[in-house]
Formats: structure tokens, C-alpha cells, sequence
């Protein structure tokens, strides 16, 4: 009985330093960062066309792909609220890196990738939305209807 008293208060202990999660309604800043009760939060895993980025669509025609994105991850939040984080670390400025959700429980990177408007970035992700972005490629959705620079060689 003493062993199993132990463990439980090992496993209180070890949850008490879990992050909680950041829960409320989203300002989007870019395709992938958003803010929440003002606090910054990078999408875990994904990389979205930054907020100047200019993409080609299928007839190679210029257009704000940055701005799109953008625009996508504010309707795709709208949709569905609140939203809720899960903080996975901190970037190099900060900000938390978190894996977010709808209150319907989809994965807002996940949709982004899925809907074209940012990619995996495998660098972080570890393939987490590479099968995503492999259904956004096959159907030329979001970026892939023409050419476009992967984010983070824009920078």
C-alpha cells in the first residue's frame, strides 16, 4: 500500500509541472502565430507564406499568399471557438510553440497544411503534417495551385 502511495504522489508531482493549457479566442498576427488573452503563440510543426510573402498561382500570377494564410487561420478559428494551446517549448524570441486546437477538436496546423495555406516543417514537425500536406499537394490546393518559396527560405 506504502509503494502504491509513492507512486500516486509521483505522478501528482510529476503533473503539477505540466504546462496548462492556454484556452480563448484567438487574434491572428500571421498564418501561423496567433495571440490569445496576450500571450504570442507559434504554431508547433508548420510554416505559413510570411505576412509580405508573394506566391504564383496556377496561370503565374502574383498574389499575396502571406495575406491569405492570414486569412485562413482567422476563418478556420472563427469556426470553431474557443481555442486551446498546448504549450511544446519556447523559440529563439520567446514565444510559446504550441499545438493548438478548435473547440471541436481539430488541429489548427493541421487544417492550415491541410488546406494548403502553410506547410510541415519537418525540421520541428518530425513528419507530424507531412501526410496532410501530401493531400493539400495532390489536390493543388492553397500554395500548391502554382510556385511558391517554402517560408523558411523567404526569410
Amino acid at each position: 500500500m506504502r509503494a502504491l502511495l509513492v507512486l500516486v504522489g509521483l505522478l501528482v508531482a510529476a503533473s503539477a509541472g505540466a504546462a496548462e493549457p492556454i484556452i480563448g479566442r484567438a487574434s491572428v498576427i500571421d498564418g501561423d502565430t496567433i495571440e490569445i488573452a496576450g500571450q504570442r503563440i507559434r504554431l508547433h510543426g508548420i510554416d505559413a507564406p510570411e505576412s509580405a510573402q508573394q506566391c504564383q498561382d496556377s496561370r503565374g500570377q502574383s498574389y499575396a499568399c502571406g495575406r491569405i494564410a492570414a486569412q485562413k487561420l482567422d476563418e478556420l478559428l472563427a469556426a470553431s471557438r474557443p481555442t486551446r494551446c498546448m504549450e511544446k517549448d519556447r523559440d529563439r524570441y520567446g514565444r510559446i510553440v504550441a499545438t493548438c486546437f478548435r473547440a471541436d477538436g481539430k488541429d489548427a496546423g493541421g487544417l492550415m497544411v491541410r488546406g494548403g495555406h502553410a506547410l510541415d516543417w519537418p525540421r520541428y514537425s518530425q513528419g507530424a503534417y507531412a501526410a496532410a500536406q501530401e493531400e493539400a499537394r495532390a489536390a493543388r490546393a492553397g500554395m500548391w495551385q502554382g510556385e511558391f518559396t517554402p517560408p523558411w527560405v523567404w526569410r
